[in-house]
């Protein structure tokens, strides 16, 4: 399963050191008043869609035994329209709501990638610059990190095998040794020729980012991306996690609490950033297109023009038969779906899940953040954008068959 990181946290604007055991009382209060803006309640829901009946649906979906916590935000024609917690942060505890913060696991993939393009534009660093240019860990077969670029290395591309070595990273391996290890491994493909989706060695970025501006990398990301776009909820690392005032627990697909893993946040390229589903839309939004003084339109084409063609995303999921035209971008997906294009990236790690999916021509899209390892979220996608299209409508969620589904396969 795809899906991490640690060193300096960043809770909402301001840096915190991962000894703090709650989160600054200024950010307690920027998520409350986030919240309270938002269209939480039925009355707020405004657009095309039939959102009464939408929530309808995701009730039912929330309702299944794989299921714990849910959060969900719907950005119609570019506006904020629809945001709705379901389900508790664990059992006994806390109902989800705009205030709970989960995980983004490897939707992470997407802050790095961005922040790398903004750079980019800023003339701080060069995309098609080799990576051995920055003194990186990373070593490839072949001295192929000689060549491999930044650009190749966002887009998936190093020619190692899918998730090189993710086992030895959740063994408490430090990220630096294991990119410095695969040298010695045989390359599924020439570097920079196909795609093959990695955690332990996307985060080779953040030592680029770190190289080029001397701050630790949740710094930078907060300072250009967090801050500006006002998500007050986000963070990077697991203390920006646990410090929050509404947190979900992590669960299994029956829905019993697992333990808290800090393995992937020592990757935070890849998997590090934790947020409310308020934040996650406004990262929506900005990918939209709708925060250009933040993001440029140059620069969200170099993260989401498609760039290599990948294997079928969702795997055995029945909504992956949907998506023709797989492409991976600078850490960022692109599929056709019935006619459409959309845009995004899904994640997991153990006990959490997360998705964004967005039509870039209507600005209409969908986020899910939820702290259990279930699946029908995914697939839920398919029948949003049904609706979202006028389609007739296809079952995908499949409720009534009492089946917890296939495992959906993120790293293709």
């Amino acid at each position: 399963m795809a899906v991490g990181a640690a060193g300096l946290v960043l809770v909402g604007g301001l840096a915190t050191l991962p000894f703090l055991k709650k989160a600054p009382k200024a950010v307690s209060e920027a998520i409350e008043q986030a919240a309270l803006n938002t269209p939480e309640k039925p009355s707020a829901w405004h657009g095309d869609i039939d959102y009464d009946a939408l929530n309808a649906r995701i009730n039912a979906m929330a309702a299944d035994k794989t299921m714990e916590g849910l959060a969900v935000a719907v950005v119609e024609k570019g506006r904020l329209s629809f945001v709705h917690g379901y389900g508790r942060t664990t059992e006994g505890g806390a109902k989800v709501d705009a205030r709970t913060v989960f995980r983004w696991a490897s939707l992470s993939k997407t802050v790095a990638s961005t922040l790398s393009a903004r750079m980019a534009a800023d003339g701080a660093l060069s995309l098609t610059e080799p990576l051995v240019a920055f003194n990186t860990s990373l070593r490839l077969p072949g001295e192929a990190q000689n060549t491999l670029t930044v650009e190749e290395l966002l887009a998936q591309r190093t020619g190692l095998g899918k998730n090189a070595y993710d086992g030895q990273l959740e063994d408490g391996v430090d990220p630096a040794k294991i990119r410095a290890s695969y040298g010695a491994l045989k390359p599924v493909c020439p570097p920079g020729t196909c795609h093959s989706y990695q955690n332990v060695a996307y985060d080779t970025i953040t030592e680029v980012i770190q190289g080029k501006t001397g701050e630790p990398y949740a710094q930078t990301v907060q300072r250009k991306l967090f801050g500006p776009l006002g998500m007050t909820g986000a963070s990077i690392g697991m203390a920006g996690l646990t410090s929050a005032a509404h947190w979900a627990r992590p669960h299994d697909r029956a829905r019993r609490e697992l333990k808290l893993s800090d393995a992937y946040y020592h990757v935070p390229a890849a998997a590090g950033v934790n947020s409310t589903i308020v934040d996650l839309a406004t990262w929506m939004q900005a990918q939209m297109g709708l925060k250009p003084n933040v993001l440029s339109s140059t620069v969200l084409d170099e993260v989401q023009r498609p760039r290599v063609a990948t294997g079928r995303p969702y795997g055995r999921l029945n909504i992956a038969r949907e998506l023709k035209n797989p492409a991976y971008g600078l850490g960022m997906r692109s599929f056709t779906y019935k006619g459409h294009r959309l845009v995004g990236h899904s994640g997991g790690v153990s006990g959490y899940r997360s998705t964004m999916m967005f039509d870039p021509a209507t600005k209409t899209g969908i986020v899910m953040l939820w702290n259990s390892d279930a699946n029908l979220p995914f697939r839920f996608q398919g029948e949003f954008f049904d609706r979202v299209y006028r389609l007739p409508f296809t079952d995908y969620l499949d409720l009534d068959s009492g089946q917890p589904g296939a495992e959906a396969s993120l790293s293709d």
